[in-house]
């Protein structure tokens, strides 16, 4: 499902426009991305939680050449699913 399919399902099922539930959603990770971005988590009771990890920078190989290469530390965004999600999808 894109991000489209996801608008048109979310604009079914709680009787708005498309184009509403494509600004809902657009606002919705706008503002997961902007709370990550500070430094904080996004939790959805039941559904999962959005945090960040910092990864350390290091030495890696290139698997063609066998060469060292540095890897740059960065932040990476993570899920965890929650209770909810999970027994939905097991149940």
């Amino acid at each position: 499902m894109n991000k489209k399919e996801l608008a048109a399902a979310v604009a079914t099922a709680s009787d708005m426009t498309t184009a509403d539930a494509l600004k809902a959603i657009d606002a919705t990770l706008d503002t997961i991305t902007e709370t990550l971005k500070a430094g904080d988590e996004v939790r959805l009771l039941g559904f999962g939680t959005f945090k960040t990890a910092h990864r350390k920078a290091g030495t890696g190989r290139n698997p063609q050449t066998g060469k060292e290469i540095q890897i740059a530390a960065s932040t990476q965004a993570k899920f965890s699913a929650g209770k909810g999600l999970k027994d939905a999808l097991n149940g």
